[in-house]
């Protein structure tokens, strides 16, 4: 697996060189900034961009606006982005465009190396990967929206798990349920939302966040 990947601080960088290398991935090229980051990935064109949301040279969203700046150029390009606390803008523009795979990690979740791992193969495999505390906190913000409090508080359960990437089945064993039970809270919170049900888990979640963070419904 090809990565390209985004990191001011030169000490998490060679870390997250060295985690990436050591699990079967090959870093590309490993940048410091926006406009390296843009020209990295519009010409490696790797499997997945990993990128930090701050980088000079303003250090407040360089880093997300040259990822989708590229996404523009090599549409489809899976991007992980990684942030120090839950920007609920930066997640919004993330999830504006629901080509490829896409990820919203915080920093801390990159010391925990499985999930980190894991979070990458699947955002590079077209997949989600968002930081269960990332979801919460977008399921907090729009809590008194209608019609989002209409769900009951284990249809509320099912959907940020929806959001943090599970399918049914991961959904079904981590809550203790049969799988049946958790595609009938699907099927409900799709029709409480105004979203059709889908067999595709990515695009299901997408539409989900999407819904939540205040865009409109594809």
């Amino acid at each position: 697996m090809r990565v390209v990947l985004a990191e001011d601080l030169a000490l998490l960088r060679d870390g997250l060189i060295r985690l990436l290398e050591a699990n079967d991935c090959e870093v590309v090229e490993a940048v410091d900034n926006g406009p390296s980051l843009l020209r990295a990935l519009v010409t490696h064109r790797p499997d997945i961009a990993v990128v930090d949301v701050r980088l000079p040279p303003t250090f407040t969203d360089e880093g997300l606006r040259a990822a989708i700046e590229a996404r523009r150029q090599v549409p489809g390009l899976p991007v992980l982005v990684l942030s120090q606390y839950v920007e609920q803008l930066y997640a919004r523009e993330l999830l504006a465009d629901r080509s490829g795979g896409v990820g919203y990690l915080l920093k801390d979740r990159v010391f925990n190396v499985r999930q980190f791992v894991d979070a990458v193969r699947q955002v590079a495999a077209g997949g989600t990967a968002m930081d269960p505390d990332v979801v919460a906190q977008l399921l907090s913000r729009r809590a008194g929206d209608e019609p989002l409090a209409t769900l009951t508080p284990r249809e509320r359960e099912v959907l940020e798990a929806m959001a943090e990437g599970r399918s049914n089945a991961a959904i079904a064993a981590k809550m203790t349920v049969s799988e049946k039970a958790v595609s009938k809270h699907t099927n409900s919170i799709f029709g409480k939302l105004g979203l059709p049900p889908s067999e595709d888990d990515n695009r299901r979640v997408l539409a989900v966040l999407a819904y939540l963070n205040g865009y409109p419904q594809p």
